[in-house]
This record gives structure tokens, C-alpha cells and sequence, in this order.
């Protein structure tokens, strides 16, 4: 009997460069059932910040196409992961194996929308071959964090550098502000010691660097979830764009997350809906089969 296979593309996202952004496994399972514990063991075996699974389903109320979708990490399931649904939206588009322009993902938050988007025409007004992927999610709300032994914990993590403000967001993550951005990129954690913090992990951002060409720069860590620092994090910016919407009062915000590989997010705030819309490229790395 012929052993079934599992198709699967690594893609990094939030990038148009190979091995930059945020790179994530995209599982297809079609008519293939997993456990949880498969589903787990392989993406201890991928080892990156996120392995997405993909299931079609027949929907015939959408009048989109519709999938399951799952996000895990090296340790655990999450409720919400930006790159990696960019990710799987771009092995969709790019596989064939959806017509339309918008595709849903049923999902631990909910029902998400992925949509592409064309890039903006060139000068001489033809339209460039190239799209952007807009992600429709749920705003993460920002809240003051008064807890004098979290301030003293974030202190000791981040070698003494000086702190704006500590807040937290309702994904359970510590936000810390940091004077800029350009101390953000240049800020070497203590893993051993973040370990020991509560929460799920920390999210530091500043202000970036006037003619950056960005708002605001970030960076997140999470080594309690198997992942020291993520690379790309597009759910984190569901929090900071409540943040710095407050802050900067704009709704329209161009952002880096200043990680070693680095990724670019193009954000809008619909403060009406309470929704983020998160744009940016992704690129196919890898492709291949998994035996089930």
C-alpha cells in the first residue's frame, strides 16, 4: 500500500528576500487526518517559530474559499499567528489552488480574511506583477501594567537599558517601550532570565529613526514557547498599533521589526471595527513531502 504524503513549502514572510522576514512551514492536509500529537511532533521537527496546517473546507454559505487553520510552535499550539497565515495565504495563491482574491481561515480567534492585494502601478502606470497579502485581524488591546516586580524582572532582562513604559496586552505578552528604536535593535536580552518572566513573552518597540522610513521599530522575544526571538511577528503588531495609534494619532503606520533578519509590515488601523489590516510580501523557499 502506497504511502500517503504530506505536501508542505516553507515560506518567509513579511519579506520579498529569500531567508529574511520570518520564515514558517506550511502543511497542506487534504483529506489527511492528524492528531495533535503528529501535528505537534512535526513542528518539533521543523523547529521554526510557527508550522501552520491547512484543511479545505466545503462552505457553501462563503462566498470565499474557506480552510482550517492551526498555527503550532516548537513546544505548543497558538491562538493567533500573523506570519504564518500570511504564509499559508501565499502557498494558496501561488499553488493554484484557489481562484479567488480572498481567501477565509477558520482559527482558534475566529474567523481571519486574507486578501490580495496588487502593488502599486510603476511609473509608467502598468501594473507590476507582484501583490501584497492583506491580513484582516483582531486588534489586541494594550492595558497599563502596574506591577513594581514585572518593571524590576524587565529591567534585569534588558541589562539595565532605560524604559519608557511597561504595559501589557490581553495576548498575555509584557509591551515595553524603549526611548528609540535605534536601542531596540541594538538591545541583547538575557534569555536564561526572560525564561523566568511571566507571561507569554516580551514585545519591545521606539520610535524609529527619523528618515527610516518607518514609524516604529520592534522586536519580540519568546523563549518560554521554544522561540528565543521571533523574527516577524505580525499578531504583535495587532497590540502595538493600539499602542502607537495613542500615541502618534494616526491609524496608518509603515513598521520594522528590527530582528536579525528583519521584516516590514504595512499597517492600518480600523479603530470603528477594532480590526488591524496587516500587509506585506512573502517568498517560497523550500518545497517537498512529508510520509505519513
Amino acid at each position: 500500500m502506497a504511502k500517503k504524503l504530506v505536501k508542505y513549502s516553507v515560506v518567509d514572510a513579511f519579506t520579498d528576500t529569500a531567508f529574511k522576514g520570518n520564515p514558517a512551514a506550511v502543511c497542506w492536509l487534504e483529506e489527511i487526518e492528524k492528531d495533535d500529537k503528529w501535528l505537534q511532533s512535526v513542528a518539533t521537527e521543523f523547529n521554526l517559530s510557527e508550522t501552520c496546517y491547512l484543511t479545505p473546507i466545503v462552505d457553501q454559505g462563503s462566498e470565499n474559499p474557506r480552510f482550517h487553520l492551526r498555527w503550532f510552535t516548537p513546544v505548543a499550539e497558538v491562538e493567533l499567528c500573523g506570519h504564518a497565515t500570511l504564509a499559508a495565504s501565499h502557498f494558496l495563491f501561488e499553488s493554484g489552488l484557489v481562484k479567488s482574491n480572498t481567501v477565509e481561515f477558520s482559527t482558534l480567534s475566529g474567523i481571519l480574511t486574507a486578501k490580495k492585494v496588487p502593488e502599486s502601478s510603476n511609473e509608467n502606470g502598468a501594473s507590476q506583477a507582484s501583490f501584497l497579502i492583506e491580513l484582516n485581524f483582531p486588534v489586541v488591546p494594550v492595558s497599563d501594567s502596574n506591577d513594581v516586580e514585572v518593571s524590576t524582572i524587565i529591567s534585569e532582562i534588558l541589562n539595565g537599558v532605560s524604559v519608557v513604559d511597561v504595559k501589557k496586552t490581553a495576548s498575555d505578552d509584557i509591551l515595553v517601550v524603549l526611548p528609540s528604536g535605534k536601542e531596540v535593535a541594538e538591545l541583547k536580552p538575557q534569555f536564561d532570565k526572560m525564561r523566568k518572566a511571566p507571561g507569554r513573552g516580551i514585545l519591545i518597540t521606539g520610535l524609529a529613526p527619523n528618515g527610516s522610513g518607518f514609524d516604529f521599530y520592534s522586536r519580540f522575544f519568546c523563549p518560554n514557547y521554544g522561540i528565543d526571538e521571533d523574527p516577524v511577528t505580525g499578531s504583535a503588531h495587532c497590540a502595538l498599533a493600539a499602542y502607537w495609534n495613542d500615541k502618534l494619532e494616526k491609524c496608518d503606520f509603515a513598521a520594522y521589526q528590527a530582528s536579525p533578519r528583519g521584516g516590514i509590515l504595512d499597517i492600518h488601523l480600523d479603530n470603528k471595527n477594532q480590526r488591524v489590516l496587516l500587509r506585506g510580501k512573502a517568498i517560497t523557499v523550500m518545497e517537498g513531502s512529508l510520509l505519513v
